[in-house]
């Protein structure tokens, strides 16, 4: 227990980032060993971040929520985002009139065969009937006439 009291007594200044040893001997021929500096905790930058870490904390700013790794995620993804909406408007853009008369034209025939499908659908048989008999007589008029 003295010893540990002698520890406490001892100690280090502010600017010495080594740490006196756990034991204390009094034989001055025995060599002490030093422990050695964590190149990472000596490096200038690494006291920097720690000290901005701890003025933070001390005004109550929390460090961000998110992750690095996350926030990288999303701003990859936010930016493919806007990539792919770019690309679909330089597509609309670059769409010649003639192109859009197109599309409109089979939107419209497309519309008129549904129509048409919907209208047979509700006509009764007899009358479906009677539509094939005649187109099967104009086929074979037209082949006896050809």
């Amino acid at each position: 227990a003295s010893m540990y009291t002698e520890i406490q007594r001892e100690r280090p200044d502010g600017g010495n980032i080594l740490t006196h040893p756990d034991y204390i001997d009094g034989n001055p021929d025995l060599i002490k060993p030093k422990k050695l500096l964590n190149p990472v905790k000596a490096s200038k930058s690494h006291q920097e971040l720690h000290r901005e870490l701890l003025m933070n904390h001390k005004r109550g700013l929390g460090v961000e929520s998110k992750p690095e790794l996350q926030r990288v995620l999303e701003h990859r993804r936010r930016n493919q985002l806007i990539r792919q909406k770019k690309e679909e408007e330089e597509a609309k853009k670059l769409q010649s009139p003639f192109e859009k008369e197109l599309l409109k034209r089979h939107q419209r025939l497309d519309q008129l065969e549904k129509e048409q499908e919907k209208q047979e659908d509700h006509a009764p048989e007899f009358i479906k009937v009677k539509e094939n008999l005649r187109r099967t007589s104009t086929v074979t008029g037209d082949e006896k006439a050809a």
